[in-house]
């Protein structure tokens, strides 16, 4: 398993450059030695970097800590996690493969009766949702270990473990299916993330030389993605020539944007904090997903919130967690196909008030909707309490 964290850590340092990526692998060394403190709830996850771990394990155990229930986090390979069990009621598994001090504590957890949680953002746990996705084929090696039979399969299949939580209905429906019981837990922004916000807002002084449309990936696994909205882009790109790309994340563009390389920057990872300032430096934000891939289709709306929190409206794919999210018109666009992604894109890009009043009412939904603060998950929180 150890070899699993060498690949992580080799993407990681070749991800963020040198000094960064290393002071991201000691965070996670850090944590693979430190004993975690007894609370309510233990969540145990496959890291401690990147979107899923963040909104999936330190969010949700703020937001936890918001409605009267305490957490601890730790790594599937922290030295002490075999002896855990006696120390918390509730274990929450996210994205974690079994290895033999894994094993030992779930082990320990069954023959103590407590509960475990199977947690995932992502159509990971069948290995025949992942073969065929991006982001598997062009992980290296060691990093396909990770997925190649099922992240957190063993944990998911087991019959002790009846309870699940996830992002989005289309994933909580594909877990139901299994017969678990499944809460849906949104994804949220953290108090820091809104502070960080606000202060971004405070100093914001947008220069109207050109209108700037984002798309933030993220990570390798969004080309064909984006190639949904090619065609659109390149429409518009043609016809308003103050019009100027902005693309974050490892992303291939299509040849035929390639005649506007003048008008598209790309951007390389960045810290948190900078991430939300290059978000709210651009006009319009755009969140395509590649249509009829489940993978694609179990995606949350992170994407439309982050940009909401710094008022830049946005243009999704009109998939099932999109239109449940998005008022469309009003605090954002859905669309499907090329001529209603040219469509919608145009209405912002033309329209400076829209633009406007589009991102205040994303802000606003993004607060009521997606913010810690907010979080009103009265049935989950009664089950874990109904746990302790």
């Amino acid at each position: 398993m150890f070899s699993r964290y060498l690949g992580k850590m080799v993407a990681i340092i070749k991800r963020d450059g040198f000094f960064a990526g290393v002071t991201s692998v000691f965070r996670m060394l850090f944590v693979l030695v430190k004993q975690p403190k007894s609370a309510d709830v233990l969540f145990v996850s496959s890291g401690v970097m990147g979107d899923s771990w963040r909104y999936r394990v330190k969010n949700i155990a703020e937001e936890l800590g918001l409605h009267g229930i305490s957490s601890s986090i730790t790594v599937q390979e922290n030295i002490w996690i075999s002896d855990l069990a006696d120390k918390f009621k509730i274990f929450i598994f996210h994205r974690v493969q079994k290895n033999n001090k894994v094993s030992k504590l779930i082990e320990n957890i069954k023959t103590q009766g407590k509960e475990i949680i199977f947690e995932t953002d992502d159509l990971v746990f069948n290995p025949e949702d992942i073969k065929d996705q991006d982001f598997f084929r062009n992980a290296n090696a060691l990093e396909k270990k990770f997925y190649e039979n099922g992240l957190g399969a063993e944990i998911f299949f087991d019959p002790y473990v009846k309870t699940c939580t996830t992002t989005t209905a289309f994933l909580a429906e594909k877990m139901r299916e299994s017969g678990k019981q499944v809460f849906i837990v949104p994804n949220k922004l953290s108090k820091n993330d809104l502070d960080i916000a606000d202060k971004i807002q405070n100093s914001k002084l947008k220069i109207q030389n050109s209108i700037k449309i984002g798309y933030f990936s993220g990570t390798a696994s969004h080309n064909k993605d984006f190639a949904t909205i090619s065609g659109a882009l390149l429409r518009i790109m043609e016809i308003y020539k103050n019009v100027e790309l902005v693309l974050a994340g490892p992303l291939d563009i299509e040849s035929e944007l390639h005649k506007f390389s003048a008008r598209i920057k790309q951007l390389p990872f960045v810290s948190r904090e900078k991430h939300f300032e290059n978000i709210a430096a651009v006009d319009i934000n755009l969140a395509p997903l590649e249509t009829g891939n489940p993978f694609c289709e179990a995606k949350s709306e992170l994407k439309f919130f982050e940009a909401g929190i710094v008022n830049v409206p946005t243009v999704a794919a009109a998939n099932q967690t999109f239109r449940e999210a998005i008022v469309d018109g009003t605090d954002g666009f859905v669309a499907n196909g090329e001529e209603e992604w040219f469509e919608k894109i145009e209405k912002l890009v033309v329209d400076e008030n829209l633009r406007k009043n589009m991102g205040e009412k994303a802000h606003q939904t993004a607060l009521a909707r997606y913010s810690i603060p907010s979080s009103n998950n009265e049935e989950y929180y009664a089950y874990l309490k109904s746990k302790i």
